[in-house]
């Protein structure tokens, strides 16, 4: 199976910041001639943001409230959120026209196209303080469990967070089969297989001893300790959740492209070029509600189409057949 390879930063951060800014002020350019040519009106009533799982539903809540708000303004519609019980009630939601937006795991983004092509349209990605685009599932076991990699993990159990999840399942059960030479199935490699429904459960269930391993996902970068710069483990430390200092790494997938914020294709377009506009500025205008929408520390974002997500679709399409 081939990945997308990601370019990494460097230096180049100088230049992707200046791009960024000159797409941010086109955008808004664009955003103010859009208004006066609707000035009567969207044509639409109210806004509704999807919020993938991974954290318990009132977090999820909170985290994007500033979005909500932010997003009503801009709009002058109504804004809602919601934060169904898995991934695919936020895929679902897309599909069937009860949710606008969303940022999406490659995974989910993949499902997504594969049901419906016209459904969506990716329109950004968080991109890494290094200047990448992509993160990792990380494994990871309790430092006490005597379990240092997947080679300890035989015979034991191993969580996984959501069916739909780029991170939490699909990476995994392609790349850890191969290093094991065994399938995913329960009694097979790991003594049991089981999905705790997300990855703040997958880390809790760790922590406590419930299971003796999970995957979740994190950019890789900055200090274990802190939980990475960003991602749902840096998410648990911030939530006082858990003490990376008693999680060890066990496991580290290749390079996953990171999941793209998308707009519903039928959307009025000046409504999708004023979220797009937002979105891209989020982090300019309020750092903090930036921090809490993207699980950490990000440089920005950048524009994004379907092209980078081929190989991730291909994969899941094959997971299917």
């Amino acid at each position: 199976m081939t990945f997308i390879c990601l370019a990494r930063g460097g230096r180049g951060n100088i230049n992707w910041s200046e791009k960024m800014k000159k797409l941010i002020a086109a955008v808004l350019a664009t955003t103010a001639l859009t208004s006066a040519a609707f000035a009567g009106g969207h044509g639409i009533s109210e806004f509704r943001i999807g919020i993938l799982g991974g954290e318990n539903a009132q977090d999820r809540l909170n985290n994007n409230e500033c979005l909500r708000e932010r997003t009503e303004d801009l709009l002058g519609v109504e804004t809602k959120l919601f934060a169904p019980a898995d991934y695919d009630g936020v895929i679902q939601g897309l599909l069937g026209g009860t949710i606008d937006m969303a940022w999406l795991g490659a995974s989910g983004y993949a499902k997504t196209f594969l049901s419906d092509e016209n459904a969506v349209q990716p329109v950004l990605v968080a991109v890494n303080l290094d200047g990448s685009y992509g993160y990792h599932s990380i494994g990871f076991a309790r430092k006490d469990s005597n379990i240092a990699s997947l080679e300890d993990m035989q015979g034991k159990a191993f969580g996984f967070g959501d069916p739909n999840s780029t991170s939490g399942y699909l990476i995994p059960s392609i790349e850890i089969p191969e290093l094991t030479g065994a399938s995913m199935e329960s009694g097979d490699y790991f003594g049991e297989v089981k999905f705790t429904g997300g990855h703040e459960q997958t880390i809790v269930a760790v922590f406590n001893g419930d299971i003796d391993a999970g995957v979740t996902w994190a950019d890789g970068l900055g200090n274990w300790e802190d939980g990475y710069n960003s991602g749902a483990l840096r998410k648990a430390v911030d939530a006082g959740l858990v003490d990376m200092n008693e999680l060890v790494q066990i496991w580290k997938s290749k390079p996953i492209p990171e999941g793209p914020i998308v707009l519903r294709k039928a959307l009025p377009e000046d409504v999708k070029i004023k979220m797009t506009g937002l979105m891209a500025s989020l982090k300019d205008m309020d750092a903090d509600c930036a921090y809490n929408v993207f699980a950490g520390e990000k440089l920005g974002l950048m524009p994004i189409t379907h092209d980078a997500y081929v190989s991730i679709v291909g994969a899941r399409q094959a997971k299917s057949n």
